[in-house]
């Protein structure tokens, strides 16, 4: 299955209509537009930051979202990565959920931008300080399907929605995601 093109073009048009009920993801829009616009953009080699695509995935009921304890990081997270200079996010963030969970049964609700999110990423030996542009696409995977692990990940795992604060603690993105999943019937 051949994930749908989303090129710079694309990217620059659904940024600039996007709206959401959430005031901190709406002040992204305009960083998320001014970085379309650099030869960079997609590459680690823009050191200041750079676009990420990344996969919110949930069953079809709704009822759980597959997280990963990523490893350099230490904490809870949806499933995504680098660009690495590919311009189509979408393709990077099915190519992230299939690598990072093992599911062939991942498709995508919507080719729209979930959510967005900008955030800091901490000093690192050999990488410096940056920001991630963190594009979020919404995918839908069979629950039963078996998880593989991969060696970017602790571990993995199906967390039910009420479960998931408890597990994560405090994250506004992850929160805000779970919040638009579990509120909007548009994605049902």
């Amino acid at each position: 299955l051949k994930e749908p093109n989303m090129d710079r073009i694309t990217l620059q048009s659904q940024l600039g209509t996007y709206r959401s009920p959430y005031e901190e993801e709406n002040q992204f829009v305009a960083d998320f537009l001014a970085l379309t616009e650099d030869p960079l953009a997609y590459s680690r080699e823009r050191t200041a930051g750079h676009f990420t695509a990344s996969a919110w995935i949930v069953n079809k009921k709704r009822t759980h979202t597959l997280l990963t304890l990523h490893r350099k990081l230490g904490r809870w997270l949806q499933l995504g990565g680098h660009a690495d200079g590919n311009e189509n996010l979408l393709e990077v963030a099915m190519r992230e959920a299939r690598e990072e969970s093992g599911l062939t049964s991942l498709q995508f609700v919507d080719t729209h931008i979930f959510d967005l999110d900008k955030h800091i990423i901490p000093e690192r030996p050999h990488v410096a300080e940056h920001f991630h542009f963190d594009v979020r696409y919404l995918i839908e995977a069979d629950l039963q399907e078996p998880l593989v692990r991969s060696d970017e990940s602790i571990s993995l795992a199906w967390v039910t929605f009420d479960a998931v604060i408890d597990l994560i603690g405090y994250n506004p993105s992850i929160l805000r995601m779970l919040e638009k999943t579990s509120t909007s019937e548009i994605l049902r």
